[in-house]
């Protein structure tokens, strides 16, 4: 039976907005161990702050790298993750060089993320590679998801949330049917309700991005106080 607490442990609770104060990068993270999600994914120079806020608690803390767009040089992808990581980070969503990826330059891909995740791995942080699906096509999306499980990368993830779309199932379906089981799947960006959550953990996803945090965990408590949460 699906619980409350196996949503909560899908949610990564966004705080990404550029616009966003300390203060509410606070209430974020206290929003966040109040609901006790898989983690929070902050701005790097949000790290220390939230490394602070949720220490003893199971919460992890996740930065982004090369966001949004994915055009840094490999080099300071690589310098920015070795800094989140000192900082407190244990998980990297790293964008790829989407620009590179659109022209068939996959040895570039493949080599960048490798280069990512021989960092983390050497520091057992996980990462997660945004693909940026909305500027993508189906060929290009099991593409990405291939470079990306050569490379060893831990997930495969959707979208920014600050690109043209966001998660579909449709591209959820094929990053799943692209990857072995020990890739994972997020999804990020409209995941703002918990029949979007279920949506798409029954397309495959076993993360997901949300700001919507309270409302969905809120939702899900009800439901299954009454006995109504189920699978999709």
């Amino acid at each position: 039976m699906i619980t409350t607490h196996d949503i909560a442990k899908m949610i990564d609770h966004s705080l990404l907005r550029p616009n966003l104060t300390t203060e509410q990068v606070r209430e974020g993270l206290k929003l966040a161990k109040a609901y006790e999600t898989v983690s929070v994914c902050v701005h790097p120079a949000d790290v220390r702050l939230a490394v602070e806020i949720l220490a003893g608690t199971e919460v992890k803390v996740t930065t982004v790298i090369g966001f949004p767009h994915g055009a840094h040089t490999t080099k300071v992808k690589v310098y920015e993750a070795e800094e989140a990581m000192a900082d407190g980070a244990v998980e990297l969503d790293m964008v790829i060089n989407i620009g590179r990826l659109l022209s068939h330059d996959y040895a570039y891909v493949q080599e960048e993320i490798k280069a990512l995740v021989d960092v983390a791995h050497a520091k057992h942080a996980l990462v997660k590679v945004i693909l940026e699906n909305c500027y993508l096509d189906d060929n290009l999306i099991r593409k990405a998801c291939e470079l990306s499980e050569a490379a060893g990368a831990d997930f495969v993830k959707t979208s920014t949330g600050f690109g043209t779309g966001g998660a579909t199932i449709h591209d959820l379906q094929i990053m799943r049917a692209s990857c072995s089981p020990k890739v994972q799947i997020k999804a990020a960006g409209g995941v703002r309700t918990l029949d979007a959550a279920l949506d798409v953990r029954a397309a495959g996803a076993s993360r997901f991005g949300a700001t919507a945090t309270k409302t969905i965990l809120d939702e899900c408590r009800q439901r299954e106080q009454a006995g109504t949460l189920k699978e999709k």
